[in-house]
């Protein structure tokens, strides 16, 4: 193998490597936005469900019969 082969070469792995670093760059900005919003979604489920547990409708489950039958 040539130097100007090796050269080529080098250069070929090292920009695949600079590609392979920008995907997982976006991938994980992805990741990151997705977890925020999750942390966000989970923060008001929290919130909805410490709102309603001292209320008798959260007490009551809605599929229960009702005392007549």
């Amino acid at each position: 193998m040539s130097s100007d082969e090796r050269l080529n070469r080098i250069e070929e792995r090292i920009a695949w490597l600079e590609r392979h670093v920008l995907e997982q760059d976006k991938a994980m900005l992805e990741m990151s936005e997705t977890l925020t919003r999750l942390r966000k979604d989970l923060a008001a489920l929290q919130s909805r469900m410490a709102s309603t547990q001292g209320s008798p409708e959260a007490d009551a489950p809605a599929d229960e019969r009702p005392p007549h039958y």
